[in-house]
């Protein structure tokens, strides 16, 4: 008994970009950058305003941000003009300048009492003081 060719049975939804502008998105502008920092430094959310203000220095990846070490960019109890570390995506090391807005917030963030004893920039609340993922980075900058 021959067995018929059925058509195959597709789901009619809409493709999830359709209408979107996909791949690099514009940089934020400076009133952009303001309407961020500002309200941060008024509720003194210093860890934020600190993350904030080293992503937009170093410009580097989320994964490469959350692994940054205190050592990294701090040095001789102050927080350094510059810093380098190794990307991990590319492997290779990347230099850049710490303004001096983030120096400062830097400055105040380590001296936060959790920052004691913590070898990571970005302690995480667990697993014996790592540092946070990539996934908290993200709800962060959300």
């Amino acid at each position: 008994m021959p067995i018929a060719n059925l058509p195959a049975i597709r789901a009619c939804r809409p493709t999830w970009n359709k209408g979107r502008i996909v791949g690099q998105k514009r940089p934020l502008a400076p009133k952009h950058l303001w309407a961020i920092r500002v309200p941060l430094e008024i509720a003194q959310k210093i860890r934020e305003l600190t993350l904030f203000d080293l992503a937009i220095d170093s410009k580097l990846r989320g994964c490469d941000l959350v692994k940054l070490k205190v050592a990294d960019v701090y040095a001789a109890r102050q927080v350094k003009h510059r810093a380098s570390i190794v990307q991990s995506k590319t492997r290779k090391p990347v230099s850049f300048e710490i303004t001096e807005g983030t120096r400062s917030a830097a400055a105040t963030w380590l001296e936060d009492p959790m920052m004691i004893g913590s070898e990571h920039l970005w302690p995480g609340r667990f697993n014996d003081r790592l540092h946070i993922s990539t996934r908290q980075y993200a709800r962060l900058v959300r």
